[in-house]
């Protein structure tokens, strides 16, 4: 059934945007020419955020859709599309009657922002509705290395006992170094434990962001990548322990073999190649 502001002859329906990044942050758009407050939310005037065209169906099947829209210096900006501050950001889209914003909205598409990219001074996302929880695989499948993330409930393990507060000492590129290094009662398992872990910025520009952690040693971390903006000295940070999702690992580092979500000793597809005298 139609809204009653949508059923005259002239209205006065404008676009309504709901962007919520995972850090809470949450911020408001509408196409109408003034800022517009609706449940609770200043909507700002930004005629230049357009959807495509958004379908509606009774079906299952994907409906393509992509947003876009104008770089605003004072709410989104490049550097914190870049540095993946909306990646995965929530995001409502609606129409309102912008002179009686109580009268309710027509939502129109809801899901995440997926990847973004960059025209001029425009970005350009794809919007990734319930309809994409579709793609993913019904049952898991065979692996040699364990399939669960680590300390999931999967993985059962605590996160908390392999968390560690330190503090930066420099950074190099992608190499932080550390500003003391971590006592060796600390980790059991030896500096290198830090291998295929993640690192958490809880200072400065870079505070929420993660950056995976490739390989440690006692006094630094090599990261996959350097951070979207150099971290001062002296700047927190959280670092996790990682796991090869090996099985030798997962048994004699963390005995918890109980819990590995693999099959490391399942012929693969190269027992065809095999045959007697075969090295």
């Amino acid at each position: 059934m139609s809204e009653p502001w949508l059923s005259g002859p002239l209205t006065s329906a404008v676009y309504g945007w709901r962007l919520e990044r995972r850090d809470g942050v949450t911020l408001g758009f509408t196409t109408h020419d003034r800022d517009v407050e609706l449940d609770g939310l200043l909507h700002r005037s930004s005629p230049g955020m357009q959807p495509t065209s958004i379908l509606e169906s009774l079906g299952l099947d994907t409906d393509g859709l992509e947003v876009k829209g104008a770089i605003d210096a004072a709410a989104i900006t490049q550097s914190d599309l870049t540095a993946g501050y909306w990646d995965g950001a929530k995001v409502k889209i609606y129409l309102f009657d912008w002179t009686q914003p109580l009268a309710g909205k027509r939502n129109l598409a809801s899901g995440e922002l997926g990847e973004v990219r960059f025209s001029n001074a425009e970005f350009q996302a794809d919007l990734r509705g319930l309809t994409a929880m579709l793609d993913a695989p019904i049952v898991p499948q065979t692996s040699p290395g364990c399939r669960a993330d680590f300390c999931d409930a999967a993985c059962g393990l605590n996160a908390q006992r392999f968390r560690h507060m330190l503090r930066v000492g420099n950074v190099t590129g992608d190499r932080v170094l550390v500003s003391s290094p971590l006592p060796a009662a600390t980790l059991p398992s030896g500096a290198g434990a830090f291998s295929y872990g993640s690192l958490r910025w809880m200072d400065g520009e870079n505070c929420g962001l993660r950056s995976d952690i490739i390989s440690s040693d006692a006094n630094s971390f090599l990261l996959a990548r350097p951070p979207s903006a150099p971290p001062l000295s002296g700047a927190r940070f959280e670092a996790t322990e990682g796991c090869d999702k090996t099985l030798a690992t997962c048994s004699a580092r963390f005995g918890n073999a109980i819990n590995f979500r693999g099959e490391p000793h399942l012929p693969g597809n190269d027992i065809l190649t095999r045959y007697p005298g075969a090295s």
